[in-house]
């Protein structure tokens, strides 16, 4: 995804919203993957699942593992589990989850973000004590905090009627690839990071609308009442419009950075 896999959000999230770019929110899952080195990992854990798009990814790799995927929103492991039966799927949350055994691949797409800066790799190292020598930790997360659709986010979100609502609205910043490695490196053999930008061609200025719906913007808008959030909704657009030019073809490129983790346990 996936969605996220810590403390449930007021609202729960919606599968349908999050699918409505399935494609492009499944690619970095793909691309994460593809740097994992194990070949025939017995026990693989898909941690924030989502609808189990990412799961099914991870499926095709390794048919033959133990595949469990978790997420802290009841609405998407119902799709997950609609979508890919005969695998298993559990509500849990991320900061109190437990494996049940050692595990061999540890999968996050695009869950950490929305963990306090302070818990994220204290939750990964603790997870990664858990793995075998030679377990892989992969997590890929959006690296988006300085595109323009999310300052124009908090910039809406402090300019209107909804600013003292909203006033402590928001996730942290992530850590940069070298406090990742250094917070990593005592434990793992092996600690590959890189940076990959994605641009996702979309409709229109809407479009960047209904694709942060489903992820970065649900934080702002649950808290607001309808009549809020059509105003809220109406203001950041009129920003977006600004701030994206139109394509010769009259769509929206939405660049879209995102960072990958991969460590090997020592």
């Amino acid at each position: 995804m996936s969605t996220t896999a810590g403390s449930k959000p007021a609202h729960d999230w919606s599968a349908a919203q999050y699918l409505k770019f399935e494609d492009e929110r499944t690619q970095p899952a793909r691309d994460l993957l593809a740097r994992v080195p194990l070949q025939a990992p017995k026990t693989v854990i898909d941690l924030g699942c989502g609808p189990g798009n990412s799961t099914a990814v991870l499926e095709c790799r390794y048919p033959s593992a133990h595949l469990v995927g978790m997420d802290s929103s009841p609405d998407m492991i119902r799709k997950a589990k609609k979508a890919l039966p005969h695998r298993e799927f559990t509500v849990e949350d991320l900061k109190s989850y437990s494996p049940q055994g050692p595990v061999d691949l540890f999968f996050s797409n695009a869950v950490f973000q929305w963990l306090g800066r302070d818990e994220r790799f204290t939750i990964v190292k603790k997870l990664m004590e858990t793995q075998p020598s030679g377990g892989v930790f992969a997590l890929q997360v959006p690296d988006n905090l300085m595109e323009p659709s999310h300052v124009l986010m908090r910039e809406t979100a402090r300019n209107g009627p909804w600013a003292a609502t909203l006033e402590n609205i928001g996730r942290d910043t992530f850590q940069t690839p070298q406090e990742i490695y250094d917070l990593l490196k005592p434990v793992s053999s092996r600690v590959d990071i890189f940076r990959t930008s994605y641009y996702h061609s979309l409709e229109n200025h809407e479009a960047i609308v209904e694709w942060v719906k489903g992820t970065g913007l649900r934080p702002y808008l649950d808290p607001l009442s309808p009549q809020e959030t059509e105003g809220f909704l109406r203001e950041y657009l009129k920003r977006l419009e600004k701030a994206y030019p139109s394509t010769c073809d009259g769509r929206v490129l939405l660049p879209y950075p995102r960072l990958f983790v991969i460590a090997v346990k020592k």
